[in-house]
């Protein structure tokens, strides 16, 4: 066999084996698997310890929201899609807070607390499924890339269907917080008055490569399948956006929120938003919460702080 042959086939079985890494990378991050049926009246919780502790508190909020009046709402995604929430007013002309959830959650499991956190507050919620989450079509999560277009069509409907001169509050945990940290820092209408960023990290490369690490491989010979994958079967760049220079562009009060026993995004990565920050900022750290469930943890304080800083940045919008 000619030099030249035994050349082509070893580039093309390079090419195989990266672009079959590069998949078997996007389908364990990014693709969202396929939804579980459940029986009516199914609460989902997340999994873990830490969340069982709270599961009656979870379980009376959400049947609680189920109950409450509410309009189901929908958009079209910038790449046609069809994503859907639920709009929760309590205060007709209050403002209103745009909730996004965490990564392989829904509105529902995630977001549920925070209409009663924001009803404390003198404030409506919009509650959103994420693409390819809940009941948004989709099937690929895409880290706050396209999210993040979604939250401006978020934002859009709100100002059209809504209320025109609504005063919004971008709401976020985890990958939502990611999410409304990203928008934070583009270009936005008057109406947005408020960030609030629970437990988010700060950028996708960090918080990927830590996940890698805690699953005892090379973060940075894997971290390259996961970009190209997201780029090649995914159709977006894993890189386009990060939290963490996204804030630097900001101009839109924002208060961080983290528990210091989050083992999956460790509070210094708040730290470091809250550092970079351009806007007006506070950082509120509360003791012995877990990922996501610093409200639940104490209600009390996360809701002190809360309405301190949105009634400073209200009286001044």
């Amino acid at each position: 066999m000619d030099i030249e042959w035994i050349i082509l086939i070893c580039v093309l079985a390079a090419a195989l084996v990266v672009l079959i890494a590069a998949y078997v990378c996007f389908y364990r991050i990014f693709r969202k698997p396929k939804k579980k049926q459940h029986e009516e009246g199914y609460i989902e919780i997340p999994e873990g310890e830490i969340y069982e502790v709270h599961r009656e508190q979870i379980e009376e909020w959400v049947k609680a929201a189920r109950a409450m009046p509410h309009r189901d709402v929908e958009i079209k995604s910038f790449d046609g899609l069809t994503l859907r929430g639920k709009y929760y007013e309590s205060f007709p002309g209050a403002p209103i807070e745009l909730m996004l959830h965490g990564y392989q959650g829904n509105a529902e499991r995630d977001m549920t607390g925070g209409i009663f956190r924001s009803r404390d507050c003198g404030h409506n919620a919009l509650l959103v499924n994420h693409r390819a989450s809940g009941d948004s079509e989709g099937k690929v999560i895409t880290f706050g890339i396209n999210e993040s277009r979604d939250c401006l069509a978020w934002i859009d409907y709100i100002l059209t269907e809504i209320d025109p001169n609504a005063k919004i509050i971008l709401t976020g945990i985890s990958m939502g917080a990611a999410t409304v940290m990203n928008v934070s820092g583009m270009e936005l209408p008057e109406n947005i008055i408020g960030v609030l960023a629970d437990c988010g990290y700060t950028s996708n490369e960090d918080i990927i490569k830590k996940v890698i690490r805690e699953m005892h491989l090379p973060a940075n010979i894997l971290y390259p399948f996961a970009r190209l994958g997201a780029r090649i079967f995914g159709g977006f760049n894993l890189d386009e956006f990060a939290p963490v220079a996204q804030v630097k562009k900001s101009k839109i009060p924002t208060i961080f929120f983290h528990g210091d026993a989050d083992d999956f995004v460790p509070h210094y990565m708040s730290e470091k938003n809250f550092e970079a920050c351009a806007a007006k900022k506070k950082l509120v750290i509360v003791k012995g919460a877990g990922h996501g469930i610093a409200y639940p943890v104490d209600k009390e304080y996360y809701l002190k702080e809360a309405r301190e800083f949105f009634k400073n940045i209200e009286s001044k919008a």
